[in-house]
């Protein structure tokens, strides 16, 4: 990776102070005609992101719908993900366990809610960004969080509806322990008082489920159009 080289017109952009709706249109012409469908793809995407001080708001759809599409639509297992790729999320876009961007953020939100299975681990390592919002007072939530207190908000209920939204069954909210574990923690980072009347609901539909399901060995493959690379 450290021979990889931006081709046109992404290494133009690159050095540009702000990427504009017309770069984009370049980018879906040259860069990505079939979007984006491979990892060199996504290191593309990554680069740009990170070396454009300025965002045309335009960027932020882009880049959080086809990175989430790859991720889930054109990597293994297609159309959902399993431990092994939820691992390369994580290492991909959070620093000891932080994810800094709130756009990255959005990302790895976006990508849950697509995805047609989720592993819990994902969704604890969601979950936990509101945590480290509260007490460490970091990360791409911290970012987004209008209020900086200790209690729960209605922005933090939505925020962690949005994540447990997909596991509801009816009243109930089944996860397994390591999500639990991760509200609990939050729980014990607030105080009663201070928290909207809906975390207490949350709080009391939990029900704790032990999901044995195996884990794979293999390393992430990405799947394009002719076939899956492992």
């Amino acid at each position: 990776m450290s021979e990889f080289r931006l081709a046109f017109p992404a290494c133009v952009i690159a050095g540009k102070h702000r990427l504009a709706a017309d770069d984009i249109g370049l980018l879906r012409k040259h860069s990505f005609p079939d979007g984006v469908r491979t990892a060199d793809d996504v290191v593309v995407m990554l680069a740009l992101n990170n070396s454009c001080p300025e965002k045309c708001p335009e960027w932020n759809a882009f880049f959080v719908e086809s990175l989430a599409g790859f991720i889930v639509n054109y990597s293994y297992p297609q159309g959902s993900l399993d431990e092994i790729n939820a691992a390369w999320i994580m290492r991909m876009f959070a620093t000891d366990g932080v994810v800094n961007s709130a756009l990255e953020l959005e990302l790895v939100l976006h990508i849950m809610e697509i995805s047609s299975y989720v592993p819990d681990e994902l969704r604890a390592f969601a979950l936990d960004q509101l945590r480290l919002a509260i007490t460490d007072n970091v990360g791409g939530y911290k970012l987004t969080r209008a209020v900086e207190r200790k209690g729960i908000t209605r922005q933090d209920v939505d925020y962690v509806m949005r994540v447990l939204r997909n596991v509801c069954e009816g009243g109930v909210i089944p996860v397994s322990p390591v999500t639990h574990g991760v509200l609990r923690r939050i729980e014990t980072e607030t105080l009663p008082a201070g928290n909207h009347p809906r975390w207490t609901e949350i709080m009391r539909a939990l029900e704790l489920r032990d999901y044995h399901q195996p884990r794979t060995s293999r390393w992430l493959r990405i799947v394009d159009d002719e076939q899956a690379v492992a």
